[in-house]
């Protein structure tokens, strides 16, 4: 009697399903979801699929995957949903932006429904719904953007439309995971404008480059000449302290020899016989002294007796015997004085 009442409950869904029209299936839903399977009592439900159950035209539970049994005639599975990320093209659409531009924008929108109840009893044909929202969406973000930041806030655009889809999304049972945009037409009046903005912005930065470039090698001209004059001063200084340095040691290793000089003449001089190699150096210098005579200059002033050689030693003789016998007299004086009266007696006598 059971094998009986199956088989004709068998037979009986199966004619039902043939010649019923089956009007409460879309065109979105056959792509959201495969083909109602039949009620064969004994299930097996796919993984990340979702089958909504009604007992009597009334929702009954969702079927998990695995096995799952079902009464015959009383249950019918209404809907078929797909648990996995689910991918959406988003139609070209025209959009004006804050600055009056109008734009040709398409996307790609990706979401996973989060429930199955809510996606199949909350809205009538899920896929249409979410794409007008996303359209919709896309237009009144666009008009918040200028055209310069419509292409540079993409990623923040993209983040708003994700946040306002879901929104709007949560009591469908869809959770919008994020939405990218394809591709954006501009009029090509638009286009050949950005065109030679960019251009222009281009030569600014080729001609600012330059500049600094200019910059830069008139600075480095102008510190190479300053370091080249600092050195250049620094030599010529060090070049004078030698030099002063030089002529001073030259200047004091000529008062050490004319004091040794003076020494030694001083000790010849007091020895037998230096009076009359006195007044040998005198004549011999003497004699020097009267043939460069009208060398350096035409006017020349000369002594009555310029001839009387012996007369000029006799003279000069007879002031350095003077002389000596002030030094005998007056006490001895320090190296540096006798350096100064030598000097003085060479300043009254040129000839000597």
């Amino acid at each position: 009697m059971l094998r009986t009442l199956c088989r004709s409950g068998g037979f009986l869904l199966k004619q039902s399903q043939q010649t019923a029209p089956r009007l409460w299936v879309t065109p979105a839903q056959q792509r959201w979801a495969s083909s109602l399977p039949m009620n064969t009592v004994v299930l097996f439900v796919p993984q990340q699929e979702a089958w909504v159950v009604e007992r009597m035209g009334r929702f009954h539970r969702i079927l998990d995957p695995g096995l799952n049994f079902l009464i015959p005639v009383l249950d019918r599975i209404r809907y078929v949903q797909s648990l996995k990320e689910i991918v959406i093209d988003v139609p070209e659409q025209s959009a004006v932006s804050l600055d009056n531009v109008t734009l040709q924008i398409d996307g790609v929108l990706y979401l996973r429904i989060l429930d199955p109840f809510k996606a199949s009893y909350g809205v009538e044909d899920p896929e249409y719904a979410v794409t007008q929202l996303a359209q919709t969406t896309m237009r009144s973000e666009l008009g918040k953007l200028t055209l310069d930041k419509v292409f540079r806030e993409r990623e923040s655009l993209n983040a708003n439309m994700v946040h306002s889809i879901n929104q709007a999304s949560d009591e469908w049972g869809i959770r919008c995971l994020r939405y990218e945009i394809k591709d954006i037409h501009v009029p090509p009046r638009v286009k050949e404008s950005m065109q030679m903005q960019v251009e222009a912005e281009r030569k600014k930065r080729a001609t600012v480059l330059e500049s600094e470039g200019n910059r830069e090698a008139a600075i480095n001209v102008a510190e190479g000449r300053k370091q080249a004059q600092i050195l250049a001063s620094e030599g010529e200084k060090a070049e004078q302290i030698n030099k002063a340095a030089g002529e001073a040691q030259a200047v004091l290793a000529k008062a050490d020899a004319k004091a040794k000089a003076i020494r030694l003449l001083s000790d010849a001089l007091a020895e037998q016989n230096g009076n009359a190699a006195a007044s040998l150096s005198v004549a011999e210098q003497y004699v020097a002294a009267f043939s460069n005579l009208a060398k350096d200059s035409n006017t020349v002033l000369l002594p009555t007796n310029t001839g009387d050689v012996s007369g000029m030693v006799t003279q000069a003789m007879s002031i350095y015997s003077t002389l000596a016998k002030k030094n005998t007299a007056t006490p001895r004086l320090a190296p540096e004085s006798e350096d100064k009266r030598s000097t003085e007696e060479e300043a009254r006598n040129p000839s000597a």
